[in-house]
């Protein structure tokens, strides 16, 4: 079981994905906490690394908890993965890991791993991301 977080960020009807290098899909902007890292601590450390802003810790709220299969491991691993909404300061710069950051609606749900296309369905129901 991979323990993993994510952050769910929806502007203008679209949720972010970012896209690491030598990877063809789009993921939840995160990653893996660290040994005796809190959630909030692990996601923002992650989001500054990977994108280059700055999670409120305060603003944080719980969007949903996946259990999907893990993308790229042919032994069928798991992926839990705790999503949560957060406000940021700041503008986008892609970390070195990160080749591209995209603005996906339900229809790139092909383009995302199991629990990025969750996210999606998720959002798309709400009525949140076209």
């Amino acid at each position: 079981m991979i323990d993993s977080l994510a952050w769910i960020f929806v502007r203008d009807r679209r949720l972010l994905g970012v896209r690491t290098r030598g990877r063809a899909k789009f993921y939840l902007p995160g990653g893996k906490r660290e040994e005796g890292e809190s959630d909030v601590a692990g996601l923002c450390r992650e989001i500054r690394e990977e994108l280059g802003v700055e999670l409120d810790p305060l603003s944080f709220r719980l969007f949903a908890v996946f259990d999907e299969r893990a993308d790229g491991y042919a032994d069928g691993r798991r992926v839990h993965m705790t999503a949560y909404r957060a406000a940021h300061r700041g503008e986008f710069v892609p970390g070195r890991e990160i080749a591209e950051l995209a603005w996906l609606s339900s229809a790139d749900a092909p383009r995302c791993p199991p629990a990025g296309r969750r996210a999606l369905r998720l959002l798309a129901e709400s009525g949140e991301v076209d």
